[in-house]
């Protein structure tokens, strides 16, 4: 079978587990995530920015999946990523975060602020530098929206070209169609970095035992909680074209990570029903339509949907990006090519090229390209 190479634009990265501890101030590193197991390893005590809460441990099908989750080996190794990268066809990735997903449970800006400074150097450092292919998102709070902007430009002045943003910013800040929230969309656009979503990173109320990815409970509730989480991506994007936020910085890229891409002709298809038809209430004016925002400025990753290359090939939307989700279990790590194959083997080879080099290289033109002893696999 030939090997088909694409890019990714959606994986993952496990940072060490006390690299906050290791290289914060002690006065700060005592405030951030530490958990206590008790003796009988059914609940635990988890400590946070001067709070404790109890949870109940995962069952063992929630080990068993968490496992899974990290089962590459290259998961937290740079060099062993690029093995698996090469075994798989994947050529430029972009890489998101794990100690990030904290991030709503801090409730002093100064120790999110240091804490994400932290691991923006040391992904740097480790992912970015040393490896061109790679390309790892910057983190920045969204508690204190000042602190974001004065990380956003420290990381670009670094050479990120993308930024990690939770689908929902932090409970105690407001929400990202606020006029608050516009120095920030300025900063990016003028730095000319990605706004990276990534599906399924709402806010955790740990206080509430609440768990990373679970909503429902009881029958299908599995379904359900997998699914949901796609939701939050499409919220983001009606946010900042419904508050003007994209028409205002029409240089300024947003990709929502793994979730889908037939959802992008539908959500601007209502917007721009709702626009026109309730013009009379309809607050700011937009300059553009929201469908032709939506097309030029939004890009969408993916990582097995057939649909999504419909939305390429019969829907219009050309911003549709392939993703692995590497080394996530319901990401493409140990069957890419089969993937690969299913998805592009009947498709025309301009819009193959699109979703697997194309929108990527668009998104992060310093990438090296595609080998010309690869590129025919692609084209």
């Amino acid at each position: 079978m030939e090997k088909i190479w694409a890019n990714s634009g959606d994986s993952h990265f496990l940072e060490p587990d006390t690299l906050w501890q290791d290289n914060l101030p002690a006065r700060l590193a005592e405030l951030v995530p530490r958990a206590e197991k008790d003796p009988d390893g059914e609940w635990e005590t988890v400590h946070i920015d001067g709070m404790s809460f109890r949870r109940k441990l995962p069952t063992s099908a929630a080990k068993q999946f968490e496992a899974l989750s990290t089962r590459a080996p290259g998961s937290g190794d740079v060099d062993l990523r690029m093995i698996d990268l090469d075994q798989e066809g994947i050529w430029g990735e972009l890489v998101f975060p794990s100690l990030g997903m904290w991030s709503s449970s801090f409730r002093t800006p100064e120790v999110l602020r240091e804490a994400l400074r932290v691991s923006n150097d040391w992904a740097w450092e480790t992912i970015d530098k040393p490896q061109p292919r790679l390309v790892a998102t910057a983190q920045v709070s969204t508690l204190d929206i000042g602190d974001a902007v004065v990380e956003l430009e420290r990381c670009a002045e670094l050479g990120y070209r993308a930024v990690f943003m939770p689908v929902t910013p932090h409970p105690l800040q407001k929400d990202y169609n606020r006029d608050e929230w516009e120095p920030f969309w300025a900063a990016a656009e003028a730095a000319r970095m990605v706004i990276a979503f990534h599906i399924g990173t709402d806010p955790i109320d740990l206080s509430k035992g609440g768990s990373m990815g679970i909503i429902y409970r009881g029958p299908g509730g599995a379904l359900l909680n997998y699914t949901e989480t796609t939701f939050g991506g499409q919220r983001a994007v009606m946010k900042l074209v419904a508050c003007g936020a994209l028409d205002r910085h029409p240089d300024l890229k947003v990709l929502v990570s793994e979730g889908g891409a037939t959802w992008v002709p539908f959500i601007a298809d209502r917007i721009e029903e709702g626009y026109r038809q309730h013009a009379m209430a309809v607050r700011p004016k937009l300059n553009r339509s929201p469908r032709e925002i939506i097309y030029s400025q939004v890009y969408a990753s993916f990582q097995h949907d057939s649909s999504a290359v419909a939305a390429a090939t019969s829907m219009g939307y050309h911003n549709v990006m392939w993703g692995s989700d590497y080394p996530h279990m319901e990401g493409t790590y140990g069957h890419t090519q089969e993937t690969l194959h299913h998805l592009f083997d009947d498709v025309d080879p301009v819009i193959k090229q699109r979703i697997t080099v194309g929108a990527f290289s668009e998104l992060f033109p310093d990438v090296p390209a595609l080998p010309n002893a690869l590129t025919a696999a692609v084209g």
